[in-house]
């Protein structure tokens, strides 16, 4: 089966502990909004409310088609603790079409 001509992309969030990051990548799994969503500790220096914050966080990294990103913001500002969550899709701009056809697979852009 060829995959369909769908825009892919990774998302990026950050959540507070590695429960929560497990807790929405399960959910946008479950919800067919992602086909893998991996997650790995980073630590974050930002500014917020004029102060800057220094903060250990898990870095989520889901695989997912472009068109359901939508859907796929308003399910993790849905489940998100943050009162301004990290979420930013980039284009995937090459792959291996059998893993692009697993993404394609996976994920429903109907969502």
């Amino acid at each position: 089966m060829e995959a369909p001509d769908a825009q892919f992309g990774i998302v990026l969030v950050t959540a507070p502990s590695r429960e929560q990051a497990e807790y929405i990548a399960r959910a946008l799994v479950e919800s067919k909004l992602a086909a893998c969503v991996s997650f790995l500790p980073i630590h974050s220096i930002y500014t917020w409310n004029g102060e800057i914050q220094s903060e250990a966080e898990w870095q989520l990294v889901i695989k997912s088609k472009l068109a359901v990103f939508s859907g796929l913001e308003a399910k993790v500002r849905s489940l998100h603790p943050y009162e301004v969550p990290e979420i930013i899709a980039l284009p995937i701009q090459a792959g291996s079409h059998p893993y692009l056809q697993w993404i394609a697979d996976h994920v429903d852009a109907t969502c």
